[in-house]
């Protein structure tokens, strides 16, 4: 596949990315104790193998990648949306790691997917090849469905906090804002 050299730099930069991905998380399923967070991250991690080869079919191939990303639906399964089943654990930054604990897996895998999912944004507003632009689009939604699945783990292991906004705080922000006549529809 010909591509535009911001194109190549930019899979480039992203398959190094997934490099970094892809062995953090070998490494995570390694130490992960808690069953439900290894399950989350043994459900992933081939989509995110898959991601990494096509961007290797994409650089290297004259026909670019074979096959298309699945992106996974969104699965809620917090009871609340506004509000934590339990307190916030506080956290303190270790300065002596011999092996990450379930909440340092979490918290890095996050993280890492939240950052993956700025640059895939950012990417795919910049390619000019269709193709390769709804792959990056759909790797950005593959991460920010992955995402919740962790943060939602965090969320009820109380690794993350979630609190409701106040009355007066939505009503501050609501009364900000006013809504603009739609035109009509032009036929």
């Amino acid at each position: 596949m010909q591509l535009a050299v911001h194109e190549a730099q930019d899979l480039h930069e992203l398959a190094m990315s997934c490099v970094n991905s892809i062995t953090n998380m070998a490494c995570f399923m390694s130490q992960a104790q808690d069953p439900e967070l290894k399950s989350i991250l043994e459900k992933h991690f081939p989509q995110h193998i898959q991601d990494y080869n096509m961007k290797v079919e994409y650089l290297s191939k004259p026909e670019g990648a074979t096959s298309t990303l699945p992106v996974p639906n969104i699965q809620p399964n917090l009871q609340s949306f506004t509000q934590a089943p339990i307190n916030p654990v506080p956290v303190t930054p270790r300065t002596t790691v011999q092996q990450f604990n379930d909440r340092e897996i979490a918290t890095a895998y996050l993280l890492t997917l939240k950052r993956s999912g700025k640059d895939y944004a950012w990417a795919a507003m910049e390619m000019s090849n269709p193709e390769i632009r709804s792959f990056l689009e759909d790797a950005f939604r593959m991460c920010s469905h992955h995402a919740y699945d962790v943060w939602q783990w965090m969320v009820k292991k109380g690794f993350y906090p979630l609190e409701a906004a106040s009355p007066t705080t939505l009503n501050t922000l609501g009364g900000f804002y006013q809504v603009v006549q739609e035109p009509a529809a032009v036929h």
